[in-house]
C-alpha cells in the first residue's frame, strides 16, 4: 500500500498542526457514541492519571481496535503526542489497523520500510510488525524520540516471543512519550518477560503481570458484547502404523502415552482418512442451518500446516461443490483472500495460522479446529475469531478433536489469566493450562520431538462424543449423521445464552430417555473414564514429584495413606478422583 493511497495535508502543514481542539469529537465520529461501557470506562481510568504505560486486557472481539484509537485521537488532539505507532504481530494486521485508524480520521503507513529512514509528513504515523522493529530498533529508536509519540503494542505478550524481539522493542520504544499495550490473551506459557508489563510479586512470591484495565470473556458475554461458544467435540477409533512397521489403534483422546494421544489426534486430522470429512460435512450443515438466520455468517477451518490446509479445501469443495478460500502464508494476496472474504458471503475459508490471532472477521459463526496445537495462547486467540457479536442472540460454534487438553480449555474458556514469572520448571496451575500428559512427560524428560516421529495413518471414524457450553459438559454421544447427531446441530443460530442452555438441556434429557430405552448407558462426562482418571493423576503426581523431588512412587503412597484405596490400577473413580483433588488443592 503506497503513501498516495492516503490523505495529504496542506504543503508545510504537519500532522499535529492539522488538528483543532475539536478533533476527537470530528476524528471519533461513527466511533464515539459507539464506545461500550468498557472502552469508557478504560478510557475513563486512563484519563485520571495518563500513566506513561497503560496495558488493557480485553477479550478478543471486544473491541480493542476501537478503544486504542479512541485514545489516539484524544492524546493528538490535547496535543499530548505528535504521531502514533502501531506495532502487530503481522503485516495483514499492520494493514487491518491502517484502515481501522482512517476511519476515525487518523492515517497510519502500513508500506513503510526501514529503508524510508523517516515518516512521510502526510501520515500520523505507521504501522509496523514486531520483526520488522527487532531489525532496525535504532532507527525507530530514533523516530520515535523525533517527536512526542504513542506507541501501540498490540497484542503484546507477542513482545517475549523472540529475544530479539523483546530487545528491539525495548531499544525502540524505550523513550516513546506514551504507551498502550493490548494483548486479548495476557498469558504465555512460558516465563519469558514481556516488555513495558509490569510484573507484581504474590504472596508466594512469584510475580505476575497486572492490567491496568482486564476486561473478561465472563463479563463481555453478560454484557452481550461477545457471542457465547458451542464447543462440539468428536471421538472415533483412529488406526495406524509406527515407523517400526507395527500397527496401533486407540480411540482419540483414550492415549496412554503423550506418543500415542498425539498420534491418534494426527491420524484424525488426516487428510486421506475418514474423520476429517465426516467432521467436515457436520461443520456445514451446522453452517447451512446458521445461515437460515444469519444469511452471510462463513465458516473456518484452522488447519496444522499447508499440506493439511489444501487437503482441506480439497474435502470441501466435494462436500460443498464450491471452492473455499485457501489461506496458507501471510503475503499481500493472502491479505487479500482475507479481506474479500470478510466482506463476502462465501461460505469456507481454510487457514494455517494467519488467522489465529487479530483478524478481524465479525461473520465467522462456526470453526473447525483441525490443529494439534494445544497451548491456551493460540487455543484462546483461535476461539476469539469466532465471538465477535454483531447483534444479540447469535452463538458461535466450534467443532474440535475429543482430546483431554482442548476438553480443559474449553470449558475454562471464561478463566482469566495472568502471565507468571519465577515460576518452577511446571506446576500445577500450568499443568491445567497445558496438556497434561504432555507435561508429565516433559518433566520425565520425555523427548519434544517424540509426537514427530514419523509414522502412517490407516484409517479412522468419527463419532459425536459430547458438546461443551460454558464451562457446562452435555453428552450427546452419536454417530456421525445419525438423527441424534442432526437433531443437535439444528440448534438454530439467534438464541439468546440462557436459551441455547435451556435447549441443550432438553435435548441432552429427551437423548437421555432414548438410549435408555435402548438399554445403552448415557455418555460418561469428562474425566470420568478409569482411563483418563488415571492418566490425569499419574500426570499431577509427576509434577509433584519433580516440585518435591521425592520419586513417582512416594508420591503414590502418600496420596494412598491420605486419601485410602488400593493402588491405581485397581483403584475406583471416586478413589482416583480424591486423590487427584488433593494434588489440585495442593495438600500434599
Amino acid at each position: 500500500m503506497s503513501s498516495d493511497a492516503h490523505f495529504r495535508l496542506p504543503p508545510g502543514t504537519s500532522a499535529a498542526e492539522h488538528l483543532s481542539p475539536s478533533y476527537p469529537e470530528r476524528a471519533a465520529r461513527g466511533t464515539a457514541e459507539k464506545l461500550r461501557a468498557w472502552q469508557a470506562e478504560a478510557l475513563e481510568r486512563y484519563f485520571q492519571d495518563e500513566p506513561r504505560d497503560y496495558l488493557v486486557a480485553a477479550t478478543p472481539g471486544s473491541g480493542k481496535t476501537t478503544f486504542a484509537l479512541r485514545l489516539a485521537t484524544e492524546l493528538l488532539a490535547r496535543r499530548a503526542i505528535d504521531r502514533v505507532t502501531v506495532v502487530a504481530p503481522t503485516d495483514h494486521l499492520k494493514h487491518q489497523w491502517a484502515d481501522a485508524a482512517a476511519r476515525v480520521g487518523v492515517h497510519l503507513d502500513p508500506g513503510f520500510r526501514n529503508s524510508q529512514g523517516a515518516q512521510a509528513r502526510h501520515f500520523h504515523g505507521i504501522a509496523v510488525t514486531y520483526a520488522q522493529v527487532a531489525l532496525r530498533p535504532a532507527l525507530h529508536a530514533r523516530m520515535t524520540g523525533s517527536s512526542r509519540t504513542l506507541v501501540i503494542l498490540d497484542e503484546v505478550h507477542h513482545g517475549g516471543d523472540a529475544l530479539s524481539w523483546g530487545d528491539g522493542i525495548r531499544e525502540a520504544f524505550g523513550g516513546a512519550t506514551r504507551r498502550l499495550s493490548l494483548t486479548g490473551t495476557p498469558f504465555r506459557s512460558d516465563t519469558a518477560p514481556i516488555p513495558f508489563v509490569s510484573y507484581h510479586p504474590g504472596e508466594d512470591g512469584i510475580r505476575t503481570s497486572r492490567a491496568d484495565y482486564g476486561y473478561g470473556y465472563g463479563r463481555a458475554l453478560s454484557d452481550g458484547v461477545v457471542r457465547p461458544v458451542i464447543f462440539l467435540a468428536y471421538a472415533g477409533r483412529m488406526r495406524w502404523r509406527t515407523r517400526t512397521g507395527d500397527e496401533m489403534e486407540a480411540g482419540l483422546g483414550e492415549g496412554d502415552t503423550k506418543d500415542v494421544t498425539a498420534q491418534a489426534w494426527r491420524t484424525a486430522l488426516d487428510p486421506q482418512g475418514d474423520w476429517i470429512p465426516a467432521v467436515l460435512r457436520a461443520a456445514d450443515i451446522r453452517l447451512t442451518e446458521v445461515r437460515e438466520s444469519v444469511p452471510d455468517a462463513g465458516g473456518l477451518v484452522i488447519a496444522t500446516d499447508q499440506h493439511a490446509a489444501r487437503g482441506y479445501a480439497a474435502a470441501l469443495r466435494r462436500i460443498t461443490g464450491a471452492d473455499p478460500v485457501l489461506v496458507v502464508s501471510d503475503e499481500k494476496a493472502s491479505s487479500r483472500r482475507i479481506a474479500e472474504f470478510a466482506s463476502g458471503t462465501s461460505r469456507w475459508m481454510v487457514a494455517v495460522r494467519m488467522v489465529s490471532e487479530g483478524v478481524d472477521i465479525p461473520r465467522l459463526g462456526v470453526g473447525v479446529y483441525a490443529t494439534s496445537a494445544s497451548t491456551p495462547l493460540y487455543f484462546a486467540q483461535a476461539v476469539g475469531r469466532f465471538v465477535r457479536a454483531r447483534r444479540r442472540g447469535e452463538t458461535a460454534t466450534i467443532f474440535l478433536p475429543s482430546v483431554p487438553s482442548l476438553l480443559a480449555l474449553g470449558a475454562q474458556l471464561e478463566r482469566e489469566r495472568d502471565h507468571a514469572l519465577d515460576r518452577p520448571d511446571a506446576t500445577l496451575d500450568q499443568l491445567l493450562d497445558d496438556d497434561a500428559q504432555a507435561a508429565a512427560d516433559r518433566v520425565e524428560g520425555a523427548s519434544a520431538d517424540a509426537a514427530l516421529f514419523e509414522f502412517a495413518p490407516i484409517e479412522s471414524h468419527a463419532r459425536f462424543d459430547r458438546a461443551l457450553y460454558q464451562g457446562d459438559e452435555f453428552g450427546f454421544a452419536a454417530e456421525v449423521g445419525t438423527p441424534e447427531e442432526l437433531d443437535f446441530i439444528g440448534i438454530p443460530g439467534l438464541l439468546e445464552p440462557e436459551q441455547v442452555r435451556e435447549l441443550l438441556l432438553q435435548r441432552q434429557a429427551r437423548q437421555s430417555r432414548r438410549t435408555a430405552g435402548r438399554g445403552a448407558q448415557a455418555p460418561v462426562p469428562l474425566y470420568r473414564t478409569l482411563r483418563e482418571q488415571r492418566s490425569l493423576l499419574n500426570s499431577l503426581v509427576a509434577i509433584q514429584a519433580k516440585r518435591s523431588g521425592m520419586p513417582h512412587a512416594h508420591v503414590h503412597a502418600d496420596l494412598r495413606r491420605r486419601a485410602g484405596g488400593p493402588p491405581v490400577p485397581q483403584a475406583s473413580v471416586a478413589q482416583l478422583q480424591a486423590r487427584i483433588d488433593l494434588l489440585r488443592r495442593g495438600s500434599l
